[in-house]
């Protein structure tokens, strides 16, 4: 496993470890440091800390008049009180295609489209539909979240470089998409990345439930056993097409039951072991 580009240079800072922290905590850490961009002293960044899984919400501020350490307020407030952004900011998220079902019809090798970074929302925020569009479906399913630099990973050795899990809504404009196979394009529009509420760093993918749930009605259910590729076949299988970065995000398959999504719909992403991603859906306000 290579955990650097060849002859490349790291444009971080240097930092060293703290003993408390595992490998890939820090990476996660340093790559929060190489995310921050120059904004006006008085936006906060977006917080680069993993969210507990229940009771309460420990926030994680950067306050961007500062040059050093993200620093931890000590503050906490009640999870109903607190607006949840998305719990990571990927510079790419891959999304892998057609990986349950059968094995007997999988692909010869992995279906991969990309989405942008800036399709990401969290919980809360609302799926914006495109005047583009008359079929825009939801797609509810794990999403891996990438812990340290790494290129051509091993299926041994993905564990090592899995910072968590978290649940995404792989949200796809189906009617661009499917004509002239532009699934990428179809991917791409703005809000369409929902990610969160939160990383879980300890699951076990080998058999979790999936389900997505429309206004109150279950559309799909289906378990991670159901993959044809699984997690570390996935992960390895990614990192020998690409580098992964620390905060890439992959997106692991969708089981039976995508739909359509409509203007007023609620659409929540159940996963067991992480919580739930509710989202609403609105028509985006450009369109007439």
């Amino acid at each position: 496993m290579s955990t650097g580009v060849p002859g490349g240079h790291d444009p971080r800072p240097h930092r060293s470890r703290s003993p408390r922290q595992s490998p890939a905590e820090f990476a996660w850490s340093r790559h929060c440091d190489f995310r921050r961009r120059p904004a006006h002293p008085s936006m906060p960044s977006r917080s680069c800390d993993r969210q507990p899984a229940g009771g309460g919400v420990r926030p994680t501020t950067h306050d961007r008049r500062s040059v050093g350490e993200f620093q931890l307020t000590g503050a906490t407030v009640p999870l109903e009180q607190a607006r949840l952004l998305a719990p990571v900011s990927p510079s790419k998220v891959l999304v892998v295609g057609r990986n349950y079902g059968d094995p007997a019809t999988a692909t010869p090798d992995l279906v991969i489209n990309l989405k942008p970074s800036t399709a990401v929302v969290g919980p809360g925020s609302p799926v914006l539909l495109p005047a583009e569009s008359a079929e825009v479906r939801f797609e509810g399913e794990p999403a891996v979240v990438i812990g340290r630099r790494c290129r051509d990973v091993s299926e041994a050795e993905a564990d090592r470089v899995v910072f968590g899990y978290t649940c995404a809504n792989d949200v796809t404009a189906w009617d661009i998409g499917e004509p002239g196979g532009h699934w990428t394009k179809a991917k791409s529009f703005d809000t369409f990345c929902p990610l969160g509420p939160w990383i879980r760093s300890d699951l076990d993918t080998s058999d979790v439930a999936v389900r997505t749930v429309v206004n109150g009605e279950l559309r799909q259910d289906g378990s991670t056993k159901e993959l044809i590729r699984d997690v570390p076949a996935v992960v390895a299988r990614c990192s020998r097409l690409m580098t992964l970065l620390p905060g890439d995000v992959i997106l692991t398959g969708t089981p039976a039951g995508a739909g359509a999504l409509h203007p007023g719909d609620v659409v929540s992403v159940q996963i067991d072991g992480i919580g739930s991603l509710v989202n609403p859906v609105r028509t985006h306000p450009s369109t007439p």
